[in-house]
């Protein structure tokens, strides 16, 4: 059960050993459970309360957890994993034990004496029905228990934070994860080095585990992968959905599939904030099962027997260091929003930064163009016909054909470098017009073409994603699109290519994409000087003669570093 990132601490030889006494009872318990193949997860779309009375609040969440760790749709599984902030408040913070410290809080302190009442009922919900419980809660920790952090700290004395807590079927805490990139204006802290965590359960999978915006940034969600080899993955959330690029769904499967992981992701129900969507996601073969409610909250879980990885090595063990730029903030005009009928509030991008252009309807159904915004250049190939709409009906539709290479602009987050190439969906000619949710008789094309592609540059941190949402929020699923990522020879670029399936027709598409993530745009080829790209692991592309200056660069340094070594002895 320990936690493979850390150091092992002396007291789990005695604790691996009284574990071998419940492991046949918990597989009894457990009928239809894992096995070699796969594992059951169960995810939780919840909708918290939101009354005056804050503990009346958790009163009533906890009882909703409490019921679905029960509830008889849950029995198989293995793993369960609650949304972001669904639980309690800043009004109930609970001290979280660290895991060498290998507390079960249901047995350690059933008066709830160190931790809240509510913690302890976790526990011992998790050690009732002896399955993995991941919640999300507001945890509070003394300043002093870090003297290593030197900020300010509050004047009780205490640091909050978002707060991923794992209890295994024993109902022990095995797993504490703080929230790194905390969004907007998020009344939390963030620990001094950002935590990289794992934990191991009795079924043989290895998860990782972020909170919500954390998914944005290689650390920790992309380290987790290439430094760690983790391909599993527990996501709770609180998304805010924003078109036309990063509603919640659609940045679930995307990422899941780019990276070729197992994903559980848990939302918070809460239209008034645009938040809602959960699923159980398997890499490359798409959704095992999922959720987006837009005319309601709901408290529900959603099941799925997911299949399980074969091992696999890290595919990066030691990242080149190299000085992030230094980003400058653009002044932004106040983010648009959209309010549905239903009461569903959405967001909108700053669309106005991307480089478009009008798909001219006037043409004979078909366009080939190339649309260039920074360093990117995209080149685009739709087909399509007109649907039939009501006769007198004059109202504008169309797409734009769009790219971006620059920083996401949104204030008050942290910021990353992203480089998009995409269509997107507009109800009049002007960009004011476009990134907003449209009802099916908006729509007047029907595409049965769509072909995007790209060559974007290597880095060392980058991830590629195919990204497409239809108006009713759902992804396009691995089966109805084409994806490739070629790497050229001796260019250091990477040929991208994403197309509708040729057996596809779409007539309700809000955006069909590749979303590129290049995060802090940390060692990209050709943004830094050729000595830099060097340093970074590029190799020269031109006839040579910058390959033997290369050489001719380090073997002076060879040279001076024997000399500093010869006279230091």
């Amino acid at each position: 059960m320990a936690n493979p990132l850390k150091k092992p601490n002396s007291r789990w030889p005695l604790f691996l050993l009284l574990l071998v006494g419940v492991g046949i009872s918990q597989q009894a318990s457990v009928p239809e459970s894992a096995s070699e193949d796969f594992y059951t997860a169960a995810v939780v779309e919840f909708s918290q309360a939101d009354g005056a009375d804050l503990t009346a609040n958790l009163a009533d969440n906890l009882a909703g957890y409490l019921e679905l760790i029960n509830s008889p749709n849950a029995t198989a599984a293995d793993i369960m994993v609650f949304p972001e902030m669904t639980l309690n408040s800043v009004n109930s913070l609970t001290y979280v034990p660290s895991v060498d410290k290998v507390v079960t809080p249901c047995l350690d302190d059933p008066s709830a004496e160190t931790y809240e009442p509510f913690f302890v009922e976790i526990s011992c919900a998790a050690r009732s029905v002896k399955r993995y419980i991941v919640i999300n809660i507001n945890e509070k920790q003394l300043c002093s228990d870090t003297p290593e952090d030197t900020r300010p700290c509050a004047s009780n004395g205490h640091n909050i934070f978002n707060t991923n807590v794992v209890f295994d079927r024993n109902g022990t805490v095995v797993s504490r994860y703080r929230k790194v990139h905390l969004y907007l204006n998020e009344p939390r802290n963030t620990t001094v080095v950002p935590e990289v965590e794992t934990f191991e359960t009795d079924f043989n999978v290895t998860f990782g585990h972020f909170i919500c915006f954390d998914i944005a940034f290689y650390v920790p969600s992309r380290e987790l992968v290439e430094k760690h080899g983790i391909r599993d993955f527990v996501y709770p959330l609180k998304w805010h959905s924003q078109l036309p690029f990063y509603t919640a769904l659609q940045v679930h499967l995307g990422w899941a599939y780019a990276n070729d992981v197992n994903l559980l992701a848990a939302g918070a129900s809460r239209l008034e904030y645009g938040s809602t969507g959960s699923g159980i996601y398997n890499g490359r073969k798409g959704t095992l099962t999922s959720v987006i409610k837009l005319d309601e909250g709901e408290r529900r879980i959603y099941v799925a027997q997911v299949p399980k990885y074969k091992k696999t090595e890290p595919k990066r063990q030691q990242r080149i260091a190299r000085q992030a730029q230094k980003r400058v903030r653009e002044p932004t005009p106040e983010q648009k929003t959209q309010t549905t009928s239903s009461g569903f509030v959405m967001t909108r991008d700053y669309l106005e930064q991307y480089k478009t252009l009008w798909l001219d309807q006037s043409l004979a159904g078909s366009v080939k163009a190339d649309v260039c915004h920074g360093k990117l250049c995209c080149h685009f190939e739709l087909e399509w016909n007109p649907l039939e709409t009501e006769a007198g009906d004059e109202s504008s539709f169309g797409y734009r054909l769009a790219a971006y290479d620059g920083w996401r602009n949104q204030p008050n987050v942290d910021p990353n470098y992203v480089r998009n190439c995409g269509i997107f969906a507009c109800t009049g000619v002007s960009i004011d017009d476009c990134g907003y949710m449209l009802s099916a008789e908006q729509f007047r094309l029907n595409l049965s073409r769509i072909l995007i592609e790209a060559k974007y540059p290597k880095s060392q941190e980058i991830l590629l994603m195919p990204n497409s949402v239809r108006d009713n929020l759902m992804p396009l699923e691995p089966a109805q699109f084409e994806w490739s990522v070629q790497e050229e020879e001796k260019s250091h670029l990477l040929s991208v290519r994403f197309a509708l399936a040729k057996s596809e027709a779409l007539s309700n598409l809000l955006t069909f994409g590749i979303f590129g993530n290049y995060y802090d745009e940390v060692c990209t080829y050709g943004t830094g000087t050729s000595e830099e790209d060097i340093l970074c692991g590029f190799k020269p592309t031109d006839d040579g003669a910058a390959e033997l200056r290369c050489f001719g660069t380090w073997l002076h340094l060879l040279l001076a570093v024997s000399i500093i070594f010869y006279l230091s002895h």
